[in-house]
């Protein structure tokens, strides 16, 4: 490959690491605004994150396969840019981490409206399934799978 393809290759996988890490960053920042949204149960504000968290992951996929394709093309390159690649991957495991908090903090939650929600119709707290009509069901009844 001649040196000024080599350095188009290599000039065009490091803007395409850096501008992962950039998209990470600014994903750690929109998990860390859920949270807050979650905590302060808003709603609004959890849709509208969770747009732009949709938005964000699906760069980041789309980042990640032109990474690994341009990185195929100049292993030297992909080389020479492991710190940066290092920084990226360190920004991800913040937004994994954060992310599994966000989802424990639902999962209170969603625990704390069904217990709510036993205490005013009466039934008994815990897990349940919704039915085929959408009404929540405790999870030891059984029902008629198939009829004959």
């Amino acid at each position: 490959m001649n040196p000024r393809a080599q350095a188009e290759l290599d000039a065009a996988l490091a803007a395409t690491v850096e501008d992962m890490r950039l998209a990470a960053t600014e994903l750690a920042a929109v998990l860390e605004a859920e949270r807050e949204a979650l905590a302060g149960a808003d709603v609004e504000a959890i849709d509208r994150i969770g747009a732009r968290k949709q938005s964000l992951m699906q760069q980041l996929e789309q980042y990640d396969a032109e990474r690994v394709q341009l990185a195929a093309a100049t292993p030297a390159g992909a080389e020479r840019l492991r710190p940066a690649w290092r920084a990226t991957l360190d920004a991800l495991a913040v937004c994994r981490e954060r992310n599994q908090q966000n989802g424990a903090l639902a999962g209170q939650r969603l625990a704390q409206v069904r217990r709510a929600l036993a205490v005013l119709t009466g039934e008994p707290a815990g897990d349940g399934v919704y039915g085929r009509g959408g009404e929540l069901r405790a999870a030891t009844r059984s029902q008629v799978l198939a009829q004959a």
